[in-house]
């Protein structure tokens, strides 16, 4: 499939494979600029229906022109996540963004213990997302306090978890795959999933698998965009 000026102005929904270290900021700025530049146009709407974090990759929703109005409504879907946990250390950032700041020793953690734990985040759950993130308070973003040493108190939220599995044991990591909805914080899951077993866990790798019904092996690389745009830089 190429894309043309004029559906893209109209309207398009681009299921886009976020690189790992991107930020979803410049994954749509990369694309408004090849846009622009391939159709030598001076504005068109991109925005990204719902944040990545950097050390995450996977699928990210991009829409174009008119389909910036829909952005509302990807948001509002469930999402589907695999990934890792890394037992017997905590991060502030609750993933590899920041160094470990505590230690502690997993001799005793066996499967039956995970198993135990995952009975506590199945269904409604409260979580208080990390403050090494992008949510507002007081008109500054979490992480902009967080890099300051600062503290602030940030609410607890409800989330829904429809499915919390480990798909392997190979510890001191568990691979896991999490099925959730809007809202839910990826690495408070692994912060908290380390509490219960009081061994403590950060988050060491994370995909997102799907959008709803968007899944990731439809979505293509900025690459492959850029290539169906014909744009050579």
């Amino acid at each position: 499939m190429e894309f043309n000026k004029e559906s893209l102005i109209e309207g398009e929904i681009l299921l886009i494979n976020k690189p790992l270290k991107w930020t979803s900021f410049q994954v749509v700025n990369k694309i408004r600029w090849l846009i622009k530049s391939k159709f030598n146009i001076k504005k068109i709407k991109v925005g990204h229906a719902g944040t990545l974090d950097p050390l995450a990759d996977g699928l990210l929703i991009i829409c174009t022109g008119k389909m910036t109005k829909k952005i509302d409504q990807f948001q509002n879907l469930d999402k589907i996540y695999t990934g890792k946990f890394f037992l017997g250390a905590t991060t502030p950032s609750y993933d590899l963004e920041t160094e470990v700041n505590s230690v502690k020793p997993i001799n005793n953690i066996s499967k039956k213990l995970i198993s135990k734990a995952l009975e506590s985040f199945n269904g409604k759950i409260t979580q208080i997302p990390p403050i090494f993130s992008a949510i507002k308070h007081k008109g500054k973003k979490l992480y902009e306090y967080a890099r300051k040493g600062e503290t602030v108190k940030i609410k607890e939220r409800e989330v829904l978890i429809y499915e919390f599995i480990i798909t392997k044991y190979q510890l001191p990591e568990l691979s896991f795959l999490v099925k959730c909805s809007k809202g839910t914080y990826i690495r408070s899951l692994a912060n908290d999933f380390g509490e219960k077993l009081e061994c403590g866990a950060y988050l060491s790798k994370l995909t997102r698998t799907a959008i709803g019904n968007h899944l990731l092996e439809n979505s293509i690389s900025i690459e492959d965009f850029e290539k169906r745009l014909g744009q050579i830089v």
